[in-house]
Protein backbone atom coordinates (compact mmCIF):
# COMPACT_ATOMS: atom_id res chain seq x y z
CA UNK A 1 0.00 0.00 0.00
CA UNK A 2 1.28 3.37 -1.43
CA UNK A 3 1.56 5.88 1.83
CA UNK A 4 3.73 9.05 2.51
CA UNK A 5 7.44 8.63 2.95
CA UNK A 6 7.49 10.20 6.06
CA UNK A 7 4.75 8.48 7.51
CA UNK A 8 6.28 5.08 6.78
CA UNK A 9 9.65 6.03 8.27
CA UNK A 10 7.78 7.48 11.87
CA UNK A 11 6.33 4.22 11.89
CA UNK A 12 9.45 2.52 11.73
CA UNK A 13 10.16 3.73 15.17
CA UNK A 14 13.28 5.08 13.67
CA UNK A 15 12.71 9.29 13.69
CA UNK A 16 9.37 11.22 14.56
CA UNK A 17 7.53 12.37 11.16
CA UNK A 18 9.31 15.79 11.86
CA UNK A 19 12.73 14.73 11.66
CA UNK A 20 11.64 12.38 8.62
CA UNK A 21 10.68 15.27 6.85
CA UNK A 22 13.52 17.18 7.41
CA UNK A 23 15.70 13.82 6.58
CA UNK A 24 14.02 13.72 3.09
CA UNK A 25 15.05 17.50 2.42
CA UNK A 26 18.36 17.08 2.68
CA UNK A 27 18.75 13.72 0.95
CA UNK A 28 19.17 11.05 3.09
CA UNK A 29 16.47 9.56 2.38
CA UNK A 30 16.42 7.01 -1.19
CA UNK A 31 13.84 4.96 -2.85
CA UNK A 32 14.67 2.08 -5.14
CA UNK A 33 18.54 3.74 -5.58
CA UNK A 34 16.69 7.32 -6.25
CA UNK A 35 17.00 10.24 -3.72
CA UNK A 36 13.51 10.97 -2.30
CA UNK A 37 11.22 14.04 -1.90
CA UNK A 38 9.14 15.24 0.27
CA UNK A 39 5.81 14.33 -0.55
CA UNK A 40 6.60 11.28 -2.33
CA UNK A 41 4.76 7.84 -2.00
CA UNK A 42 5.93 4.28 -1.35
CA UNK A 43 5.19 0.55 -0.76
CA UNK A 44 7.23 -1.04 1.89
CA UNK A 45 6.36 -4.27 0.31
CA UNK A 46 7.93 -3.38 -2.98
CA UNK A 47 9.86 -0.50 -2.67
CA UNK A 48 13.55 -0.67 -1.57
CA UNK A 49 13.68 2.55 1.58
CA UNK A 50 17.20 3.80 2.82
CA UNK A 51 17.53 6.45 5.35
CA UNK A 52 21.41 7.09 5.34
CA UNK A 53 21.97 3.60 3.41
CA UNK A 54 20.41 1.93 5.88
CA UNK A 55 16.98 -0.22 5.41
CA UNK A 56 14.46 1.11 8.39
CA UNK A 57 14.32 -1.19 10.79
CA UNK A 58 11.70 -3.80 11.69
CA UNK A 59 8.45 -3.01 13.44
CA UNK A 60 9.10 -4.40 17.42
CA UNK A 61 7.81 -3.65 20.42
CA UNK A 62 6.59 0.30 20.79
CA UNK A 63 8.45 1.62 23.89
CA UNK A 64 6.47 5.06 26.14
CA UNK A 65 9.03 6.26 28.99
CA UNK A 66 9.28 9.18 31.01
CA UNK A 67 12.51 10.53 31.82
CA UNK A 68 12.95 13.63 34.44
CA UNK A 69 15.34 15.27 32.59
CA UNK A 70 17.85 17.12 34.55
CA UNK A 71 19.62 20.68 33.54
CA UNK A 72 22.66 20.16 31.69
CA UNK A 73 21.61 18.03 29.03
CA UNK A 74 20.48 18.57 25.80
CA UNK A 75 17.16 17.38 24.00
CA UNK A 76 18.82 15.42 21.24
CA UNK A 77 20.00 12.05 19.78
CA UNK A 78 23.32 13.87 19.03
CA UNK A 79 25.01 17.09 19.23
CA UNK A 80 27.58 17.99 17.35
CA UNK A 81 28.97 20.51 19.96
CA UNK A 82 29.83 17.45 21.90
CA UNK A 83 27.16 18.25 24.68
CA UNK A 84 25.51 15.70 27.00
CA UNK A 85 22.48 14.33 25.24
CA UNK A 86 19.17 12.77 27.35
CA UNK A 87 19.74 9.40 25.30
CA UNK A 88 22.84 8.88 27.99
CA UNK A 89 19.95 8.67 30.50
CA UNK A 90 18.24 6.08 28.65
CA UNK A 91 20.47 2.94 30.11
CA UNK A 92 18.31 -0.51 30.46
CA UNK A 93 16.49 -0.06 27.47
CA UNK A 94 16.80 -2.60 24.22
CA UNK A 95 15.27 -0.65 21.73
CA UNK A 96 16.59 2.91 20.46
CA UNK A 97 13.95 5.72 21.67
CA UNK A 98 13.58 9.85 20.91
CA UNK A 99 12.37 12.62 23.03
CA UNK A 100 8.90 13.54 22.14
CA UNK A 101 9.83 17.41 21.70
CA UNK A 102 12.06 19.45 23.54
CA UNK A 103 13.13 21.34 26.76
CA UNK A 104 16.35 23.31 26.63
CA UNK A 105 19.72 22.54 27.92
CA UNK A 106 18.51 24.45 31.35
CA UNK A 107 15.45 23.60 31.49
CA UNK A 108 14.26 20.42 33.39
CA UNK A 109 11.60 17.73 34.21
CA UNK A 110 9.18 16.08 32.21
CA UNK A 111 10.01 14.31 28.91
CA UNK A 112 8.60 11.77 27.24
CA UNK A 113 10.29 9.39 25.21
CA UNK A 114 9.48 6.68 22.83
CA UNK A 115 9.95 4.81 19.16
CA UNK A 116 6.19 5.05 18.09
CA UNK A 117 6.68 7.74 15.50
CA UNK A 118 2.83 8.31 15.12
CA UNK A 119 2.27 8.66 18.56
CA UNK A 120 4.86 11.15 19.02
CA UNK A 121 3.93 13.26 15.61
CA UNK A 122 -0.05 13.33 17.16
CA UNK A 123 1.27 14.33 20.68
CA UNK A 124 3.25 17.12 19.28
CA UNK A 125 0.31 18.10 16.58
CA UNK A 126 -1.07 21.81 17.61
CA UNK A 127 -4.45 20.71 16.94
CA UNK A 128 -4.00 18.19 19.89
CA UNK A 129 -3.34 21.24 22.12
CA UNK A 130 -1.96 19.17 24.80
CA UNK A 131 -1.80 21.08 28.39
CA UNK A 132 2.14 21.55 29.84
CA UNK A 133 2.17 22.98 32.96
CA UNK A 134 5.83 24.06 34.65
CA UNK A 135 7.18 25.21 37.87
CA UNK A 136 8.98 28.29 37.12
CA UNK A 137 11.06 30.44 39.36
CA UNK A 138 11.16 33.96 38.12
CA UNK A 139 12.62 37.35 39.23
CA UNK A 140 11.48 40.71 38.65
CA UNK A 141 9.44 43.44 39.82
CA UNK A 142 5.86 44.24 40.47
CA UNK A 143 5.38 40.05 39.93
CA UNK A 144 1.74 40.78 40.55
CA UNK A 145 1.27 42.43 37.27
CA UNK A 146 3.55 40.77 35.31
CA UNK A 147 1.25 37.55 35.87
CA UNK A 148 -2.21 39.06 34.78
CA UNK A 149 -0.24 39.64 31.51
CA UNK A 150 0.98 36.11 31.17
CA UNK A 151 -2.50 35.13 31.12
CA UNK A 152 -3.63 37.01 27.87
CA UNK A 153 -2.00 36.07 24.49
CA UNK A 154 0.63 37.14 23.29
CA UNK A 155 2.45 37.56 20.78
CA UNK A 156 6.11 35.62 20.65
CA UNK A 157 8.29 35.14 17.39
CA UNK A 158 5.68 36.01 15.58
CA UNK A 159 3.27 33.25 16.53
CA UNK A 160 0.20 34.25 18.63
CA UNK A 161 0.24 32.26 21.92
CA UNK A 162 -3.38 31.45 24.13
CA UNK A 163 -3.03 32.83 27.31
CA UNK A 164 -1.50 30.97 30.40
CA UNK A 165 -3.27 29.54 33.48
CA UNK A 166 -0.91 31.11 36.15
CA UNK A 167 -0.69 30.22 39.63
CA UNK A 168 1.40 32.08 42.28
CA UNK A 169 2.50 29.38 44.53
CA UNK A 170 5.20 31.40 46.49
CA UNK A 171 6.30 35.09 46.58
CA UNK A 172 10.42 34.65 47.26
CA UNK A 173 12.70 38.13 47.36
CA UNK A 174 12.52 40.04 44.31
CA UNK A 175 10.42 37.15 42.30
CA UNK A 176 8.04 34.51 42.98
CA UNK A 177 7.71 30.38 42.24
CA UNK A 178 4.98 30.28 39.68
CA UNK A 179 2.90 27.47 38.19
CA UNK A 180 2.48 28.03 33.89
CA UNK A 181 0.03 26.00 32.27
CA UNK A 182 0.40 26.39 28.06
CA UNK A 183 -1.16 24.50 25.07
CA UNK A 184 1.51 25.34 22.41
CA UNK A 185 4.79 24.05 23.72
CA UNK A 186 6.73 26.32 21.39
CA UNK A 187 10.50 26.50 21.34
CA UNK A 188 11.42 28.29 24.39
CA UNK A 189 8.32 29.70 25.26
CA UNK A 190 7.88 30.02 28.90
CA UNK A 191 11.15 31.75 29.18
CA UNK A 192 9.95 34.43 26.32
CA UNK A 193 6.87 34.67 27.68
CA UNK A 194 8.15 35.42 30.68
CA UNK A 195 10.85 38.03 29.31
CA UNK A 196 8.06 39.67 27.08
CA UNK A 197 6.48 40.88 30.81
CA UNK A 198 9.49 42.05 32.29
CA UNK A 199 10.25 38.56 34.26
CA UNK A 200 13.54 36.48 34.11
CA UNK A 201 13.40 32.85 34.66
CA UNK A 202 15.93 31.29 37.16
CA UNK A 203 14.53 27.79 37.16
CA UNK A 204 12.26 25.66 34.69
CA UNK A 205 11.04 22.67 35.31
CA UNK A 206 7.97 20.59 33.44
CA UNK A 207 6.17 18.75 36.05
CA UNK A 208 2.88 18.01 34.17
CA UNK A 209 1.75 16.97 30.19
CA UNK A 210 -1.88 16.22 29.78
CA UNK A 211 -2.67 14.60 32.60
CA UNK A 212 0.64 12.58 33.30
CA UNK A 213 2.88 13.60 35.96
CA UNK A 214 6.42 13.88 36.80
CA UNK A 215 5.36 12.99 40.74
CA UNK A 216 8.40 11.66 42.67
CA UNK A 217 10.70 10.40 39.94
CA UNK A 218 13.87 11.07 40.76
CA UNK A 219 16.37 13.55 38.37
CA UNK A 220 18.04 11.26 35.66
CA UNK A 221 16.08 8.23 36.15
CA UNK A 222 13.51 7.16 33.54
CA UNK A 223 10.07 5.10 33.74
CA UNK A 224 7.57 3.46 31.40
CA UNK A 225 4.10 5.42 30.96
CA UNK A 226 1.22 2.75 32.33
CA UNK A 227 -1.56 1.51 30.11
CA UNK A 228 -3.94 4.33 31.40
CA UNK A 229 -1.02 7.27 30.85
CA UNK A 230 -0.98 6.27 27.59
CA UNK A 231 -4.07 6.06 26.79
CA UNK A 232 -5.17 9.49 28.61
CA UNK A 233 -3.33 11.33 25.75
CA UNK A 234 -6.93 9.74 23.79
CA UNK A 235 -4.87 9.34 20.72
CA UNK A 236 -6.99 7.93 18.91
CA UNK A 237 -9.25 11.09 18.50
CA UNK A 238 -6.90 12.59 16.48
CA UNK A 239 -7.30 12.64 12.63
CA UNK A 240 -4.52 14.12 10.83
Amino acid sequence: MQERLQKIISASGLMSRRAAEECIKVGRVSVNGVAAALGMSADTETDNILVDGRPLPTAGEKLYIMLNKPKGYVTTLHDEKDRRCVTELLSGLHARVYPVGRLDMYSEGLLICTNDGEFANRLMHPSHEVEKCYLTWVQGEDVGEAVEYLRYPMEIDGYMTRGAEVDIISLLPGGAELAITIHEGRNRQVRKMCAAVGLRVTKLRRVREGSVELGDLPAGKWRSLTAEEIASFDLSLIHI
